[in-house]
């Protein structure tokens, strides 16, 4: 999928963060990489061999009841 030079590095790659977005849908929460890889605004990933990375983002603050 990636035409551009350099080539964006795999999905296995410790930088594969690094993949230029083709497309994004901002308003549905996600975004589909050059790499083949639709990654979710949760920070969910799935990747072109139809694996699925559950999300990694950092948890946030406790709920507090008002």
């Amino acid at each position: 999928m990636c035409s551009h030079q350099p080539p964006c590095p795999t999905t296995e790659s410790a930088d594969g963060h690094t993949a230029v977005v083709v497309t994004a849908h901002p308003e549905q929460g996600w975004s589909l990489l050059c790499d083949g890889t639709v990654v979710f605004d949760d920070t969910g990933e799935l990747l072109p061999d139809g694996r699925v990375v559950d999300p990694h983002r950092a948890p946030g603050p406790p709920a507090v009841a008002v």
